[in-house]
């Protein structure tokens, strides 16, 4: 029972990072954009919201606030996301280049982008950029008294994590809610279903794709900020980021388009992925644990597609550029 409690809280931990991207990808993909980018927005994120903290903590000293300098890499990891993201939404929706081409330029760029300024902060600081133990202890600190932690089993699994998991949550309830219950979302919903029946009723196409692509990129540049300030102990660690960004694109399909899905699926993806670490067996090796995620989806995306289920498939136009003059 220890080691399955254990496991369950180290999936969330990880499963935490990935919930960000997913989400992100999955308003994004909404629109009928198909942003292939999230490698290299976590990159950036993860980059820019260590720079934020770290810089803030350095201008302030002691007086350094562990809430303020939450805010501040958040801020910081979703603007950088934006910004990656409003340049693949200029090139796709107003150039109208391939998306899938842009979307593998924007991972590489991010990546060299993110691993730019991660090297810039440590040789000009002349070693690790790292945060004090104070602020350190801010970003990985469970929200809740330690009495509801140490509540025999349900405790450690419900109550022991850090805020970055339970605003994750926060932010998939409030994604269905306005996908599923709002005229905007509705709209934005339809214009990656149909972008011309959307445009042909009044909507405007490109403003809502502008908008999902890039507040979808910002909320998955935060998932690479939550791996440096938790998982990587607040340290600038470019290796560990790697393959983090199309694992969430994998989770995308596997939750089927769905914010509430990407909780749980967030959560089991992050599970196979740190398993060898908790539950080894000796004759499987560590790279079969590592693609564990890819198998299963490609398992649900087979499924899927057998049983030909409308409302489980994705966006009728994902990936596919909108040209107004053949409406």
């Amino acid at each position: 029972m220890t080691t399955l409690i254990a496991l369950i809280v180290a999936a969330v931990t990880f499963g935490t990072v990935l919930m960000y991207g997913t989400l992100g990808e999955i308003l994004t993909e909404k629109s009928g954009n198909l942003n292939l980018g999230v490698e290299g927005i976590m990159y950036m994120g993860g980059a820019f919201g260590l720079a934020g903290a770290f810089y803030y903590e350095k201008a302030v000293g002691t007086a350094a606030s562990g809430p303020v300098a939450i805010t501040i890499a958040i801020l910081a990891a979703f603007a950088a996301g934006m910004a990656a993201s409003a340049i693949y939404s200029f090139i796709t929706i107003t150039l109208r280049a391939n998306q899938n081409v842009t979307g593998l330029a924007l991972s590489i760029f991010g990546t060299g982008i993110g691993q730019f300024v991660g090297e810039f902060m440590r040789v000009s600081e002349k070693g690790y950029v790292a945060l004090s133990n104070d602020l350190k202890d801010a970003f990985s600190a469970a929200i809740f008294p330690d009495f509801m932690i140490r509540i025999p089993v349900i405790g450690s699994i419900f109550f022991s994590h850090t805020v970055f998991f339970y605003l994750a949550v926060v932010l998939a309830v409030l994604m269905y809610l306005f996908l599923k219950k709002t005229r905007y979302g509705l709209y934005l919903s339809a214009v990656g279903e149909s972008p011309s029946t959307a445009d042909a009723a009044g909507i405007n196409v490109a403003k809502y794709k502008y908008l999902a692509t890039t507040i979808g990129g910002g909320i998955s540049a935060i998932g690479g900020m939550v791996y440096i300030m938790t998982t990587a102990g607040c340290v600038w660690n470019h290796e560990g980021l790697s393959g983090v960004g199309w694992l969430a694109v994998a989770l995308v399909i596997f939750c089927m388009w769905r914010p509430l899905n990407a909780i749980w699926g967030s959560v089991l993806f992050g599970a196979m992925m740190i398993m060898y670490l908790r539950v080894s067996v000796p004759f499987i090796p560590t790279e079969i644990y590592k693609i564990l995620p890819y198998i299963v989806t490609v398992i649900v995306l087979i499924l899927t597609s057998m049983k030909n289920s409308r409302d489980k498939q994705p966006p009728a136009s994902l990936g596919n550029n909108y040209f107004r003059e053949e409406r």
